[in-house]
């Protein structure tokens, strides 16, 4: 295999790439992105096959549907508000230019004949849309700007068809459209981390420096596809700048405008380590301090014996070599099994005993700059809380410790994770209109909107969904950003993570408060932290 092979570099973590200088083809990744090779998307294949009937299914004379998607909210949710994102990749990817040709109608019509056996496809249809609009979807799409955080039951986008004659594409593009849940999901439970992170990096060292680099994502070989470690992997870089999952920033760059998205630093795996054998794990990491002299380089040390290697080798062997290395190349030790909780305080206090520490501003402890800590095992929503919480108590300041997380970030969560739902709230019938929802007796929760809706910023400062068709143009926060096949409004991750910044309310409402927050009004906020 070549040095740099294209197909290779998309689904390798980066801490795996060759070291030295990148050819001149790594200069514009937008490249590598475009050699790999892709299945064409056949237009009426990527959706559930209950929605191919439905054209048959609606009242006669119908001549417009109208839904939305939310996270619906429910009592004892621990994610009071999700951080949207994804949207725009959906739908330059799938939705946006001509996506309707004969040849698709001609797959499509074999086959559902295949799947259902009997024609049941709206082959008519789709040749309507050909012709009457050269292929491209006669739909509206307006939505909430990206990155914005929005409370849990509301309306985050709505879907329309522009055309009378195809009221039936507003529903058939639903399941492309659902997926929208993961990442949302995963840009939600980032910031959740960020949360968290800052709250307790703020308490121990009384600054908020270093926070997007303080969670790194391990998790593209822990997802189902090339496409979820992509997509996950940008959702994460909304909120942090520290990431192995390269397919996430190919799709910043190509799909949000972001030439380079997050960073990494060289890094060990237990593979180049126990290669040298067991009795040569001081060679293997003095090997690796030579291999990279003047930058950070992350050394997995529990192949044997983490606390020995921390005691024996880096706090003693190895000690004056890392002592003596240039300012930025910190050696960070990575801990990969045992209680993170115990195994972490212990492996600060062994070097510790080595390398000593200081006081930092605010009083708590802090080891020798040429050293740190990486904690990837274990990692989720809750133990991370409770390592910072543990390392707080014993004194020690969080600037110690970076995180990496990987499957708990973007693997363990599903549509129901936030409740995603997309449901019709409105149809028109002979020219007249009707509200139109569900009300399930057996789960209220599962209760759906009424009419037209728009989002809006109350008088109280609180963002709220005004339905039935009652809200004022001019406060709703929606946006149109895709009508008739053509994107009409675009954003840059740049513009997405100012969306998405995080304020000294969202510290303050660590607890989950119920209410929402006003995360504008700059009377009330000050700005803490964010990745511009």
């Amino acid at each position: 295999m070549a040095a740099y092979d294209f197909n290779f570099l998309l689904a390798t973590d980066s801490y795996k790439l060759p070291v030295g200088p990148p050819p001149a083809q790594l200069c514009d990744l937008m490249s590598i992105y475009k050699c790999i090779s892709t299945i064409p998307v056949v237009t009426f294949s990527p959706r559930q096959s209950v929605q191919i009937t439905h054209y048959k299914q609606y009242p006669p004379d119908i001549s417009k549907v109208y839904s939305y998607f939310e996270c619906r909210r429910r009592k004892g949710d621990r994610f009071k508000e999700v951080v949207f994102f994804g949207l725009q990749y959906l739908l330059k990817k799938y939705l946006s230019g001509q996506v309707v040709t004969e040849e698709k109608i001609q797959q499509a019509k074999l086959i559902y004949q295949l799947h259902f056996k009997q024609s049941i496809f709206d082959e008519e249809g789709w040749r309507r849309i050909l012709e009457k609009h050269d292929g491209r979807l006669p739909i509206r799409i307006k939505a909430i700007p990206e990155g914005r955080i929005i409370p849990r039951g509301n309306v985050l986008f709505t879907v329309e068809n522009t055309d009378p004659e195809f009221f039936w594409l507003t529903n058939y593009i639903e399941t492309m459209l659902v997926q929208m849940w993961y990442p949302i999901t995963v840009a939600t439970i980032s910031w959740e981390f960020k949360k968290i992170l800052a709250k307790y990096l703020k308490e121990t060292s009384g600054s908020l420096d270093g926070l997007e680099y303080k969670l790194h994502d391990f998790g593209y070989r822990g997802v189902s596809s090339q496409e979820s470690a992509a997509l996950g992997g940008a959702a994460h870089l909304v909120n942090f700048c520290s990431t192995d999952t390269v397919a996430g920033l190919l799709m910043a760059q190509q799909y949000y405008s972001c030439p380079m998205a997050g960073f990494s630093i060289p890094a060990a795996e237990h593979s180049t380590i126990i290669s040298w054998g067991r009795n040569r794990e001081k060679e293997a990491f003095e090997y690796l301090l030579e291999q990279f002299p003047s930058s950070p380089i992350s050394v997995v040390s529990d192949s044997y014996d983490i606390f020995k290697a921390c005691k024996h080798i880096w706090g003693d062997k190895l000690k004056e070599r890392v002592m003596e290395r240039k300012e930025g190349s910190t050696v960070v030790i990575r801990p990969d099994s045992g209680d993170p909780q115990e195994t972490v305080v212990e492996v600060l206090r062994i070097l510790e005993e080595s390398f000593g520490s200081s006081l930092n501003s605010v009083g708590y402890k802090l080891l020798p700059s040429c050293i740190r800590i990486i904690q990837g095992d274990g990692i989720d929503i809750h133990s991370i809380e409770e390592i910072l919480k543990k390392l707080k108590d014993e004194g020690w300041s969080s600037e110690n410790l970076i995180f990496g997380c990987g499957s708990a970030l973007l693997q363990k969560i599903n549509r129901d994770t936030l409740n995603c739902a997309f449901k019709c709230s409105y149809v028109e019938t002979k020219g007249k209109g009707m509200d139109v929802y569900k009300q399930p007796a057996t789960d209220p929760s599962k209760g759906s909107k009424r009419g037209r809706l728009s989002l809006r910023r109350n008088s109280n400062g609180f963002i709220e969904t005004i339905e039935r068709g009652n809200g004022k143009p001019e406060e709703d926060m929606l946006v149109t950003v895709f009508e008739n096949g053509t994107i009409v409004q675009e954003y840059s991750l740049e513009e997405i993570r100012k969306n998405a910044r995080l304020w000294e309310e969202d510290l303050a409402q660590l607890q989950h408060n119920e209410d929402a927050l006003n995360r504008d009004a700059p009377h009330v906020q000050c700005i803490m932290n964010g990745v511009h």
